[in-house]
């Protein structure tokens, strides 16, 4: 067995339907009376009804957006000082968690996350903002949530297409873990499962948006994947992904899940065996990138980048921002194949790079 580092996260999680009543017990455990509930504007009614829930000084701020900009930041920080706020919570996705991270990480205040997604991004130590038109990540324990909160029912409304996409954004972490520079044998078995518990709910979850065991693997599913991000290095499908989201402002987990097929082929023949792992997990014998493809058209997601509004003439400054300090990854990045992948990735065309045959059996051929 090679040698490794394995460094867990602290993280109270509570997991189940209805613990979100025990939203006014968590914030008297981390001492705190002020809460600062953000959102999405489209979560403000979520928002308030936590508010409800915990009476007092509590204060909604429903303006949360995607990518984090920085400017949105700044304006919450005003607002959370003029208020004397001293607890963060967040109700949402990607948005509104990364918006609790911004700004727990510079005012040191506590966090309490319930996400309604499948992103994972709660149970990470990263933060990714937006400056510029260019979106940069960071790691910092401060900005790691110390209280998440999976309650099935905040899931129930999330539209069938919405969730596969979060579910692949998630499964994207655990595929990137099997294959990471500082991987381990318990993030592998983690993300293993993780890419397991979500391949056998989202379809469906995409069938019948009601199926409560669904939603609940779903969210167990994504809580490990989350867990297989924060514990290590990220590589290729997320620089992409920072990329595009941050660059062209595409939507968060459609570009993610429209990225997989092509960021998994582009590695295939550098990590035979993390490839391997992920097609067992997903427990199909067919093509690896055929299989994420079929279930993003069968829950009626777009499976081009073009379709999200990636512009053509963009690729090349994609692939130049790509190439500039890129992650570690076990292929290295070079810009004839990157190039090549992205022009496949807006046509939503199958890809593949593995002349020699390497891989091949994975990526759609």
């Amino acid at each position: 067995m090679n040698r490794f580092v394995y460094t867990s996260s602290p993280a109270r999680v509570l997991f189940g339907s209805g613990r979100t009543a025990e939203l006014p017990a968590e914030l008297a455990r981390l001492s705190a009376r002020h809460p600062f509930i953000v959102s999405t504007p489209g979560g403000a009614v979520q928002a308030e009804k936590l508010a409800s829930l915990v009476g007092g000084r509590a204060t909604v701020h429903p303006r949360a957006a995607m990518h984090t900009p920085v400017e949105v930041t700044e304006q919450a920080l005003v607002r959370l000082d003029q208020l004397g706020a001293d607890c963060l919570v967040a109700i949402g996705g990607g948005s509104p968690i990364g918006l609790s991270k911004a700004l727990a990480v510079r005012t040191g205040m506590p966090q309490i996350v319930i996400p309604t997604t499948y992103a994972g991004s709660e149970v990470t130590d990263i933060l990714g903002e937006t400056s510029g038109g260019v979106k940069t990540t960071r790691r910092d324990p401060a900005i790691l949530p110390e209280v998440v909160i999976y309650d099935v029912d905040h899931t129930l409304s999330l539209p069938p297409a919405l969730s596969v996409a979060s579910g692949l954004n998630a499964i994207a972490h655990a595929c990137e873990a099997l294959y990471a520079v500082d991987g381990n044998p318990i993030i592998a078995l983690l993300a293993e499962e993780a890419i397991s518990a979500l391949a056998a709910s989202l379809p469906l979850i995409a069938r019948k948006p009601s199926d409560r065991g669904a939603r609940e693997r779903a969210q167990y599913g994504a809580w490990l994947c989350g867990i297989c991000l924060g514990s290590v290095s990220m590589a290729l499908h997320h620089k992409l992904a920072h990329v595009l989201g941050g660059s062209f402002d595409l939507p968060h987990a459609e570009t993610h899940a429209i990225l997989l097929p092509y960021s998994l082929a582009y590695n295939a023949p550098a990590a035979p065996e993390a490839i391997a792992r992920i097609a067992r997990a997903l427990g199909s014998a067919d093509a690896l990138t055929t299989q994420l493809r079929t279930l993003m058209a069968d829950a009626g997601l777009p499976t081009s980048l073009a379709a999200i509004g990636m512009p053509r003439e963009g690729v090349g400054r994609a692939v130049e921002l790509a190439l500039k300090a890129s992650y570690p990854n076990p292929r290295p990045l070079e810009r004839a194949p990157l190039t090549q992948a992205l022009e496949a990735a807006i046509e939503g065309t199958p890809w593949n790079d593995c002349p020699d045959g390497a891989g091949g059996k994975y990526n759609g051929k």
